[in-house]
């Protein structure tokens, strides 16, 4: 059983053009209350709970929760299932962490404020250097993976698929900015949220989990051993990566920042703990294949696979299709809007403002923002043309961000540093995790990019440390 053309290609094309276009009537609906910069960067810094708590599950729910989640079960068993759910950590400490960096930054935009204030214009250079090779690291996966989902599930031309998809977050993000962006994931996250639920129970209602444990243990028993030597790698090196990319991207940063003071810790607490579940129920269901006789044919399809073969014992036909197609579109589009607009304000913050030293006026704030994301999303389009494993693009950047866990965390809360040892850290952290990455084995990357870095941030605190005075409250 294969997902070609499991819905007809003419149902394919009025889901993703109807999803679109609502998307983009929403995005120009609240994009209205953007009146300034702020307003476009920041929603007015005023996000609430319920918002806020739904953006943050919503970006993390990425086409890589559902298909790579499924994967790692598939080819891991329990500790893979549980690997990607770590994930949800990163979310987690967060969420105390916001309230520092409101603390400190009352009225920081990015993250780019902290490292050029912490670690000076060199930190801030290496930093900007990672964090955007990642965001568009991360925001190609999104776009190869919903081309790869459109071709597969409704015989769409995958150049068509990823572009069009790319093509409508970038819509309403350039009408809208964050206030569009958390709008409309605030609606993709209860579609997922329904979606998953839907899928899950169906599962559940033709296999019950102990006859699953039972053919596992029969058939495969490597996926029930809890000393898998790549299993537990797995689940050390995506916890370590999910608190890097956590604690460093602009995404999350931007909506600290966007949210009310005392809001934010418990947002991301919330969608830490919503999150948490979504990959165990993924990777649930990859796990049920071989009991279900599906015949897995693409492993990285594995989750939609099987979620399709159940709906289609459910009696639901072609609608088991429309259910999958609109609950991956929700969750990749939930991603791309978040990552076009985090990134985009980095150029404009950073990158315009900061190191080319240009005067922004208000009125050419916005062409220069939409120009901003233009570029971004046409780097993703023609890098995403080259069709590349999404997995390797993915976990090859895992070193990159680990390596800034401990900066993040110490610069938060230590008051002397040194901040040569630590950038210095970084730097041999990216490169020795990358090296063990494609050297060693893959599921060593982040551990290696954060033990380095840890060993030299914690260096900075006693050698030759000096006062981190640039932020004013410490």
């Amino acid at each position: 059983m294969t997902l070609a053309a499991s819905i007809s290609h003419t149902t394919a094309w009025t889901i993703v053009i109807g999803l679109g276009l609502l998307w983009v009537a929403l995005g120009i609906w609240w994009g209205r209350k953007a009146k300034n910069s702020e307003g476009f960067m920041l929603a007015g810094r005023n996000v609430g709970i319920s918002l806020g708590a739904a953006t943050a599950m919503a970006t993390w729910v990425t086409s890589n929760t559902t298909m790579v989640a499924p994967l790692l079960a598939y080819e891991k068993g329990i500790w893979g299932m549980l690997a990607y759910a770590s994930a949800s950590f990163g979310l987690l400490l967060f969420a105390p962490l916001a309230f520092r960096i409101r603390k400190l930054l009352p009225d920081g935009v990015t993250a780019g404020d902290f490292f050029r204030l912490r670690y000076g214009r060199v930190g801030w250079a290496v930093f900007l250097v990672i964090t955007l090779v990642y965001s568009i690291t991360w925001l190609v996966t999104m776009a190869i993976a919903g081309g790869k989902l459109l071709e597969a599930l409704g015989g769409i031309e995958y150049v068509h698929g990823m572009t069009l998809i790319l093509g409508v977050c970038v819509l309403y993000t350039l009408f809208g900015g964050l206030y569009a962006v958390i709008g409309t994931d605030f609606i993709q996250s209860l579609i997922i949220l329904v979606g998953i639920v839907f899928i899950g129970f169906e599962v559940l209602d033709h296999i019950d989990v102990a006859t699953v444990h039972e053919h596992l243990t029969r058939e495969q028993p490597a996926l029930l051993d809890v000393m898998m030597p790549a299993a537990l790698l797995a689940i050390f090196n995506n916890m370590l990566f999910g608190f890097g990319e956590v604690m460093h991207n602009n995404v999350w940063w931007s909506r600290a920042f966007a949210m009310r003071e005392k809001i934010a810790p418990k947002a991301f607490f919330l969608s830490g703990v919503l999150w948490f579940p979504i990959p165990i129920a993924a990777g649930f269901i990859a796990l049920c294949a071989g009991p279900l006789g599906v015949n897995v044919t693409d492993p990285g399809k594995v989750g939609p696979q099987v979620a399709e073969h159940v709906l289609g014992l459910a009696g639901l036909g072609q609608i088991s299709g429309v259910i999958i197609l609109i609950v991956l579109f929700c969750s990749m589009a939930s991603s791309i809007d978040s990552l076009l607009a985090a990134t985009s304000d980095l150029l404009v913050r950073d990158i315009y403002e900061g190191v080319f030293k240009q005067h922004l006026h208000p009125k050419k704030f916005r062409p220069v923002s939409a120009t901003a994301i233009i570029v971004v999303s046409v780097i993703a389009w023609l890098l995403a043309l080259s069709d590349l494993n999404i997995d390797v693009v993915l976990f090859s950047a895992g070193a990159l961000v680990a390596s800034l866990i401990w900066p993040v965390i110490a610069g938060l809360f230590w008051k002397r540093l040194n901040r040569g040892i630590v950038i210095a850290g970084i730097i041999l952290g990216c490169a020795g995790g990358l090296y063990c990455y494609f050297e060693v084995q893959t599921y060593t990357g982040a551990l290696v990019g954060a033990a380095v870095s840890m060993v030299f941030t914690i260096a900075a605190r006693w050698i030759g440390a000096g006062p981190l005075d640039a932020i004013a409250e410490s």
